[in-house]
């Protein structure tokens, strides 16, 4: 297959080809070509007429073509002898057999997942600004009860225990320390018994009951709080600052904004363990829940990653499933209407525990940094605060914010 690169429209294709004989695929503002040999020529006046010359970038068979999609730099890190054809950040496409992509793949699960490119239409989509919607008093005040201080403060104490290994007794006493934040807002609150590698651990679990009449709806914020430092093992310092002490953090600021605000559907918090092992926290979570326990759950908002600012703008990717673009789209409304921030949308989700929620049918978005240049420091001692953009975070927690005030209301 030719390959190329050209600009992507402003409106995402409804199919992947490109023309005759040929594959595209919208990553954000760049369309990858793959076209046959003898389509070539076809595809390059069909491009030009269009207005758009490709940028030839080689050839490679088509069945060597793949995309990873990944956290941080984590594929490239493990993996730095592979090819890769184009960089975005958390998605790339690179030159890899099918056997050896076989083996690379991590699927659902934390660190990248490897995927044939022929799977995809759009792998990302970067939504065009859109006018902001008429604030909601209500929803602003609440809004603006996003500082600071008491997040940082928040996010500093995480980062003391060293570590947050999911089996530690640095994990446990973090668990122990953010349930009490918890029962301070006045929060219901538990811990969940979970099993990583055959040891014990920890969710932690907060509610705020909703004054509606039974059955209510149920609208969950979650994060990770556990972390990891690969290289160096279990009991090596891991800070865990942005991957994910930000979302764990982010749970307590939103559970402290929402603490006296009436609300007619029932929040919970839930903070998991065992997320960096392989979603063990959140699949043992959804996993107990009842068939009409699930049907209650309106959306859950996801926090894995909100504190790292990788590209020039203020961005968040917003990760769901076609069964949650409801969610996506109520974010993304609130990120026009309460924060400055650039969204871009992506329906393939992995390497997180919003897809413990979107396996059991559930409507769940991750809302994670923007990563057109991503984040190099996760998995190691070197996810620290000096790495924080406070900013980026707090924009990312107002959008979540507004989102679910709305979503607790009566409707």
């Amino acid at each position: 297959m030719r390959l190329a690169t050209s600009p992507a429209p402003g409106t995402p294709p409804a199919r992947s080809h490109s023309g005759p004989g040929g594959l595209g695929v919208r990553f954000g503002d760049t369309l990858f070509h793959a076209v046959e040999e003898d389509k070539w020529d076809d595809a390059v006046a069909a491009a030009r007429a269009r207005g758009s010359a490709p940028v030839p970038l080689g050839s490679v068979p088509a069945a060597r073509l793949h995309v990873v999609v990944q956290k941080g730099r984590l594929f490239q890190q493990e993996h730095p002898g592979v090819p890769v054809l184009l960089d975005k950040g958390r998605y790339l496409v690179v030159d890899l057999g099918p056997e050896e992509a076989r083996k690379c793949d991590h699927g659902d699960l934390p660190c990248y997942a490897v995927r044939p490119l022929a799977d995809f239409t759009t792998a990302f989509d970067t939504r065009a600004p859109v006018a902001a919607g008429s604030a909601r008093p209500e929803v602003q005040a609440v809004v603006d009860r996003i500082v600071r201080a008491p997040y940082e403060a928040d996010l500093t104490r995480l980062v003391e225990f060293g570590t947050r290994h999911s089996t530690s007794p640095q994990y446990a006493a973090a668990a122990k320390w953010t349930r009490e934040q918890f029962k301070g807002l006045g929060f219901a609150t538990r811990l969940q018994t979970i099993t990583v590698g055959g040891k014990p651990s920890q969710n932690v679990i907060a509610e705020k009951i909703g004054s509606g009449a039974a059955p209510r709806g149920v609208v969950i914020v979650s994060a990770h709080l556990d972390s990891i430092n690969i290289a160096g093992g279990p009991a090596a310092p891991a800070p865990g600052a942005d991957d994910d002490g930000s979302g764990s953090a982010g749970g307590l600021a939103i559970a402290r904004a929402l603490k006296d605000v009436p609300n007619t559907h029932d929040l919970r918090v839930v903070l998991f363990g065992g997320e960096e092992e392989g979603l063990f926290g959140s699949r043992k979570y959804v996993g107990s829940l009842s068939a009409p326990q699930r049907r209650r759950i309106r959306a859950v908002v996801h926090m894995d990653m909100i504190a790292s600012l990788n590209s020039p703008a203020p961005t968040v990717l917003l990760e769901g499933a076609a069964l949650s673009q409801v969610v996506i789209d109520g974010l993304a409304g609130a990120a026009a209407t309460y924060t400055r921030l650039a969204v871009q949308t992506s329906l393939h989700p992995f390497n997180s525990d919003h897809v413990s929620f979107l396996d059991a049918g559930v409507p769940a978005v991750l809302t994670i940094e923007g990563t057109d240049d991503a984040n190099h420091n996760i998995h190691s001692d070197k996810d620290t605060l000096a790495h924080i953009n406070w900013d980026l975070a707090l924009d990312i927690l107002r959008m979540n914010v507004a989102f679910i005030t709305q979503s607790l209301e009566h409707q």
